[in-house]
């Protein structure tokens, strides 16, 4: 008999043998069987529960390929998010309230997630703006990896000031006067950026363990079920890794999360990776948490960050010589391995060095191009050849309109080539690259991936490289499960297969495309364990204790899961003109288009800066 019944819904399970049922019996932790109701209540027994889906849409639950969940917990519950938030007078209004609520010495941080292209204004803050919202607070806002605005009480505390040189990669703009403004730059590194994130409080490893618990929350409530953890700048092993081994042996992991061990000293990766080859392996740990491979940072001279505001930057000469003996210290231990790749340019360099280190040792095992937004199809086959997969991910959604301005709407038609993979053969997964850059939101990209469009609404693609919604729904479950060598246990809701499931708060199969973005789960189950529930499923939901610290932004104000849940006329976030604005404007009537159509002048800072949308937005 089953431990749990959900009948009388319409489930998508992605098995060819039963691709659409009513009802789900789950046993032990894993699919049973899938069907009529009929035939799955034939699985009730005394000590069954039987949950009523009330017709709503289940899917396999979302498996990101590429994130960074283990750093990204840490700091969660210092992070005030402007996910989907439609105007920027709604953003300055939160920023202005967290500062008011946040003690010294700690910081406001806004750490990627959002475009200004989301905007209703369709613009960036100014710099004057963020000084009035938080004249004494110190507050740092994280622009894709491109640039950061810092107000003047963090210019004050970083002690930045006429003297102060410009990192290595980096621009401290300054004014008339030599005075740092408050704009970093990251041209052609982000190390300007992440140094300085870097430089404000932590918090106690207790209020990392409640932030963490609250970020695998967030996760439930938007349908994800399992991550793979692409580790990060300062995220080394074992050391911050304590917080999420802690809560694996408390059993409190409430997503399945496979990581991967990121190389973090310049000059040093190699004896990195020498030393945690000695101490762990791939598939140590648990079916909720297991060591995946090496990567995504194999050594610092692969780096080609994806800042589109600037030109491709060129891979410093010695990158092979660096690369190749790790890539073989990999391949001799049979340690799947990943790597970040944006551009072409540096993926034919990659794969030369993988061609020439498996001409001596054979890989036996998987290994990950990350991103490859601007690959080729020459380089899709070597790929292929090397038995090796594509991990891609939305970030194309918040930085279309820089791609377009800077190399053309014909090159941003296949960036990424994502149906040109398919139909060579190529593995490919579906990610966020989440927390700095694009939103954890999976919905945002399902949305991208099955319009073509960006958060601001421009179209990039061609039918080819637009996917149907069972295609990218599958790139997101199946298709993601392959990255961790999960692919027999995860990503389908077909028997002997986990009970990883998402009930969903609307029908992804068929409503408007632009409400695909406001889905959330209304329940979720990990290994049939209920790990969020809201509204009727509420009860099944385990408790979690309150934010900690109390100024924390995540007790104070909606998540973005909880925003698009409630976006509608009456809600305290206004909807952006495009996205079906109920508003109107004593001054402009509805024309509210007069944003949504004025071109944004990138290529021009001070008139981008400068660009005012109208107050109406706001309403």
């Amino acid at each position: 008999m089953a431990d749990t019944i959900l009948m009388n819904g319409r489930i998508t399970t992605l098995d060819p043998v039963t691709p659409d049922a009513e009802a789900i019996a789950i046993g032990e932790g894993k699919v049973q069987a899938t069907g009529t109701a009929a035939e799955i209540m034939r699985h009730n027994g005394p000590k069954t529960e039987v949950i009523d889906l009330g017709g709503r849409r289940v899917v396999p639950g979302l498996n990101d390929s590429h994130t960074h969940l283990i750093r990204g917990g840490l700091n969660f519950n210092m992070e005030l998010r402007w996910e989907n938030v439609p105007s920027l007078a709604d953003a300055l209004r939160m920023l202005k309230e967290q500062a008011a609520r946040t003690p010294a010495p700690q910081w406001v941080r806004v750490v990627g997630g959002w475009s200004e292209f989301q905007f209703a204004e369709r613009r960036m803050p100014t710099l004057e703006e963020i000084n009035a919202a938080a004249p004494d607070t110190p507050v740092f806002i994280l622009h894709l990896y491109g640039r950061a605005l810092i107000n003047r009480a963090a210019i004050r505390v970083l002690g930045f000031g006429k003297d102060t040189p410009n990192p290595p990669g980096g621009e401290i703009q300054r004014d008339a006067q030599g005075n740092p403004t408050g704009l970093l730059i990251a041209r052609p590194s982000a190390l300007i950026l992440y140094s300085t994130l870097a430089m404000g409080p932590k918090l106690p490893i207790e209020d990392q363990v409640n932030s963490t618990r609250h970020y695998m929350r967030e996760m439930n409530r938007l349908g994800i079920t399992s991550v793979i953890d692409a580790g990060g700048g300062g995220q080394n092993y074992p050391d911050d890794y304590a917080v999420i081994q802690k809560l694996h042996d408390e059993d409190q992991l409430t997503v399945r999360i496979a990581y991967n061990l990121f190389a973090q000293k310049a000059g040093a990766e190699l004896s990195d990776y020498e030393r945690w080859v000695a101490m762990t392996e791939p598939g140590a740990g648990s079916a909720m948490l297991r060591m995946n491979g090496g990567g995504e940072n194999l050594t610092w001279s692969a780096a080609d960050f994806e800042n589109f505001l600037e030109p491709r930057p060129d891979l410093t000469p010695t990158m092979e010589s660096e690369l190749e003996p790790i890539v073989e210290l990999l391949a001799a231990n049979r340690w799947p391995f990943r790597i970040h790749a944006t551009y072409d340019e540096s993926i034919d360099r990659f794969l030369t060095v993988f061609e020439r280190v498996n001409g001596r040792q054979p890989f036996e095992t998987r290994f990950i191009i990350d991103h490859a937004e601007t690959i080729s199809p020459r380089n899709i086959e070597r790929i292929e050849a090397l038995g090796g997969g594509i991990a891609i991910q939305h970030r194309m959604a918040f930085q279309g309109e820089y791609f377009v301005d800077r190399h053309g709407a014909a090159a941003a038609e296949a960036t990424p080539p994502i149906g040109r993979m398919l139909q060579m053969g190529v593995p490919v997964g579906a990610g966020t690259d989440a927390t700095r850059v694009s939103s954890y939101d999976p919905w945002v990209g399902l949305y991208w991936l099955t319009t073509g469009k960006t958060l601001g609404g421009l179209a990039l693609y061609d039918e080819a490289n637009v996917l149907s919604r069972e295609e990218a729904l599958r790139l997101w479950t199946h298709g993601s499960a392959w990255f961790s060598g999960e692919a027999d246990v995860k990503g389908t809701l077909a028997p002997g297969m986990y009970a990883d499931l998402a009930v969903l708060s609307a029908d992804y199969m068929s409503v408007p495309p632009e409400e695909i973005r406001r889905i959330n789960a209304v329940l979720t189950m990990v290994g049939g364990r209920v790990v969020y529930g809201v509204g009727e499923y509420a009860d099944l939901m385990p408790p979690l204790p309150p934010a900690s610290p109390d100024w924390s932004p995540v007790g104070a104000v909606p998540s973005p899961g909880e925003r698009q849940a409630a976006a509608g006329p009456g809600t305290q976030f206004a909807r952006a003109c495009h996205d079906g604005c109920g508003n109107g404007c004593s001054v402009h009537g509805h024309d509210h288009g007069i944003a949504w159509n004025n071109p944004i002048p990138v290529k021009d800072l001070k008139s981008f800066w400068g660009a005012l949308g109208c107050s109406c937005f706001a309403v």
